[in-house]
C-alpha cells in the first residue's frame, strides 16, 4: 500500500537517546506539530548502516535548524542501540533517538518489515507536522542513503507546505525558482 499523503499510524516505543541517563519513551501522538524523519535500517552492528547513521549525524544540526526531529529505527533492542553507540566511532556521533522496534509494530505500520527475518528494509519517511507522510524512500540492503539528499527533500516538502500553489522541480535547492502548475506550462517544460 502506498503511504504518501496518509496519516502515520500511532505507536509507543522505547528508545536510546544519547546524553540521557535512562532510556526514553517515544509516543507518536506527541510528535504532532513538528516535522519528523523516520530512518529505518536493517540491524545494529552491521556494515552499511553505520555509514548511513554517521552521515545523518553529520547533518543533524541542519535538520534541527529546520525544526526536524530524526528517529533512527531498527528491530534491535534499546540495549543493543546503547551498546552500539558506545562501541562504534561512527554511531557514537548520533545525538538523535534510536527507537527499538522489537515488537515490529512500527516497521509493519510503515510497510518496511521483512516478516521472514524480523528486520526492516532501508526506509526513510518524512512526516509533516500533521502526522501525514509526505515522502518515502525504500532501498535494498546493500545501497546506503545520502543525508544531503534527504535534507533537500525535507526542504522541498516544507516549501510546498508553506506555498501550496507551487511545486519544486527536479534538483530544486532552497532559494531556486519553483513552478506554479497551470495549463500554460503543459508542453512548455
Amino acid at each position: 500500500m502506498l503511504l504518501i499523503d496518509t496519516p502515520m499510524k500511532s505507536f509507543q516505543a522505547t528508545a536510546f537517546e544519547p546524553g540521557n541517563t535512562d532510556f526514553v519513551g517515544v509516543d507518536s501522538s506527541k510528535m504532532q506539530g513538528k516535522w519528523n524523519v523516520f530512518f529505518f535500517y536493517p540491524a545494529d552492528f552491521t556494515y552499511v548502516c553505520p555509514t548511513e547513521l554517521e552521515d545523518l549525524a553529520n547533518h543533524y544540526s541542519e535538520f534541527q535548524k529546520m525544526g526536524v526531529d530524526i528517529y533512527a529505527v531498527s528491530t534491535d533492542s534499546h540495549f543493543c542501540h546503547k551498546a552500539w553507540h558506545e562501541s562504534s566511532d561512527a554511531v557514537g556521533k548520533i545525538k538523535f533517538k534510536m527507537i527499538s522496534d522489537n515488537t515490529f509494530e512500527i516497521s509493519r505500520s510503515f510497510n518496511v518489515l521483512r516478516e521472514n527475518e524480523g528486520r526492516s528494509e532501508r526506509g526513510t519517511f518524512v512526516v509533516d507536522p500533521d502526522g501525514i507522510i509526505k515522502s518515502m524512500e525504500i532501498s535494498c540492503e546493500g545501497v546506503g542513503r545520502d543525508a544531503s539528499s534527504l535534507l533537500r527533500k525535507v526542504k522541498a516538502a516544507q516549501y510546498v507546505r508553506e506555498h501550496p500553489d507551487e511545486v519544486c522541480p527536479a534538483k530544486w535547492e532552497e532559494g531556486e525558482a519553483t513552478l506554479e502548475p497551470s495549463l500554460d506550462l503543459v508542453g512548455k517544460i
